[in-house]
């Protein structure tokens, strides 16, 4: 009976989430094509580029499921945040540190290649929710990481849609620099090299730890404490 419960639990979450996602590609398709949203094609891009990278992982190096995801996943985390330092510091030379943070230029302004790359972001979300469907790579009643992706999905096409916010949410993918890690730590496990005792895995260790208190806890300490700072900035308070 347990059994039969998860399974249908299991059924009931991917005919939700898997409706989801088509509302969204939907959507966007209608965005682009109906709307001339031609800026809005470096989404489609993101998709076709980690499936195609899906693809070339799962032919040539490993057929598991979960191996290809992490490992696509891995590939994601290094673009995405190679993309947020080279556009931190490219605004930084050309504004200085203190003008680029101000609530206008987060809210309102949009930084070079900002938008690209939240666009090819939303297009890896879209494709890992894809995929995560398509081989059950999730748990629960209601899946925390679909949930994450949805959520992700539905304020990066919203910030899109609109050009606005696009700078406070690649603040956000700084957390980016520490998935790399985890994802390296997944990759390497599942590969088989688990010694806690090698260099390897004590330098992983400790980058780990020191991306998680800088890049994912410390970033979202300072964006919650510059929202709640700049509220009464906003059109309606806090958004």
């Amino acid at each position: 009976m347990p059994r039969t419960n998860q399974s249908s639990s299991s059924t009931k979450a991917a005919a939700f989430f898997s409706a989801t996602l088509l509302l969204w590609a939907i959507s966007v398709f209608f965005e682009i094509v109906f709307n001339k949203r031609t800026e809005l094609i470096y989404i489609v891009a993101g998709v076709c580029f980690y499936q195609l990278a899906n693809w070339i992982i799962r032919f040539c190096v490993s057929r598991d499921p979960l191996f290809v995801n992490t490992s696509v996943s891995l590939l994601h985390s290094a673009i995405t945040s190679t993309s947020v330092i080279f556009i931190l510091v490219n605004q930084w030379s050309v504004t200085g540190f203190k003008r680029m943070f101000e609530h206008k230029q987060l809210v309102e302004g949009t930084w070079p290649w900002a938008y690209q790359a939240l666009c090819f972001s939303c297009g890896y979300f879209a494709y890992d929710q894809r995929d995560m469907l398509q081989y059950r790579l999730y748990s629960g009643f209601i899946p925390s990481i679909l949930m994450h992706h949805l959520l992700l999905l539905i304020c990066f096409t919203l910030a899109l849609y609109r050009h606005i916010r696009i700078n406070y949410l690649i603040l956000t993918l700084i957390c980016e620099l520490h998935s790399v890690f985890l994802h390296v730590r997944k990759v390497r496990r599942m590969a088989g090299v688990r010694d806690a005792e090698s260099t390897v895995v004590k330098v992983e260790w400790i980058l780990n730890w020191i991306m998680f208190v800088f890049a994912r806890l410390v970033s979202h300490i300072l964006i919650t404490g510059k929202l709640i700072k700049d509220a009464s900035m906003f059109e309606k308070g806090i958004e």
